[in-house]
Formats: C-alpha cells, structure tokens, sequence
C-alpha cells in the first residue's frame, strides 16, 4: 500500500514536471526540443535502492532476493510511471501525436537507459544522456514515418546535442538527489 503512494506521488510529481516544461519556451527553432524534466523521475526510479520503499526484513536487513529483484522491479515501475506520465500530460496538455512521440521516444529512451545501467559502463550521468539522445532518436524515427520523409533527420544531429546537454544536467541532479532518496525515513 504504502509503495503505491509513493508510486502516484512520483506519478503526480512527473505530471507537475511536464506541465512547468510545457511553459518554458526551450525550443531554439527545433519543433519537439524539450529539457525532459519528468524523465529525472525515470531516473531516479532505476537507480533506486533496493529495499527502499519495501518493507524490510525482520532483522531490519534487506535479503539478498530484494537485491536481484530490484532491477526488474525499477525496471516495471519506471515503465509504469513514465507511461501514465505520458498518457496523461498527453491529454492534458498536448495532444495524441505528443502521445505518439513521447511513447517512442521513452521506449527508445528507456531501452538505451537499461543497457547503460545493465552493463556497469555508464555513470548515472552517463545513462541519463543515453536516455536523451535515444529519446530524440525514437521521436525523429516516428516522425519521418508520419511525414513519410527522410528529410527531419536533418534536426538529429541538433537533437542529440539537446539530448546530451539536458541529459546530463538531469543525471547530475540524479546524482544529487538519490542519497536523500536514500535516507531511511524516521
């Protein structure tokens, strides 16, 4: 019970992000460039610590089974919020397309995330510029599907310097909030 409430604060926390985004004029003439700020709450969600937001064990001590778990257990939830988060500010403060490009791009980002984060090579920082460029990929690729064109990968190379930049702004804050993430609460 209590992790749902945790889950649906996060939820409201990413929505609140993506509306203060939707009133920052961050754009530079490139359709689509945002500063990704609800996908700090992604972050934040893979690089949670195990037994956080569960109940431990009855020595007060996490069993190692909540260690391996964790992965797939961040993994479902940020899959989870992030969706929702998408799906919602979608209605709420764009459009079905906006639901189209975001869904892609996040599947894209997220994928990306994992792989950087599964195979160790990659600080935090450095999972959260996979996430943002591998977003803007995803969102390019849906584009020249709809507009049926190759000619708006001409914005990628700009976008992935967005991405880089935004994503590693978010994974320093990333890196600034998980130790008080962390703290048991008293």
């Amino acid at each position: 019970m209590r992790r749902t409430a945790e889950l649906g604060f996060l939820l409201a926390l990413a929505l609140i992000l993506s509306y203060v985004e939707s009133l920052i004029p961050f754009s530079f003439g490139i359709p689509g460039m945002k500063l990704g700020l609800p996908n700090l709450i992604v972050l934040l969600l893979l690089y949670e610590k195990p037994g956080t937001g569960k109940n431990p064990s009855k020595d007060g001590q996490n069993h190692m089974a909540a260690e391996e778990k964790i992965f797939s257990t961040g993994v479902r939830e940020a899959v989870l919020v992030n969706g929702l988060r998408i799906i919602l500010s979608g209605f709420l403060f764009s459009n079905l397309y906006a639901i189209l490009y975001a869904l892609s791009g996040a599947a894209l980002s997220l994928s990306a995330m994992l792989a950087g984060k599964k195979y160790g090579r990659f600080s935090m920082i450095g999972v959260s510029v996979l996430g943002g460029v591998f977003h803007n990929v995803g969102q390019i690729l849906v584009a020249m599907a709809v507009v049926e064109t190759f000619a708006v990968a001409y914005y990628l190379p700009f976008l992935i310097v967005a991405g880089t930049v935004t994503g590693a702004v978010l994974g320093f804050a990333g890196m600034e909030l998980v130790p008080y993430l962390r703290r048991p609460v008293s």
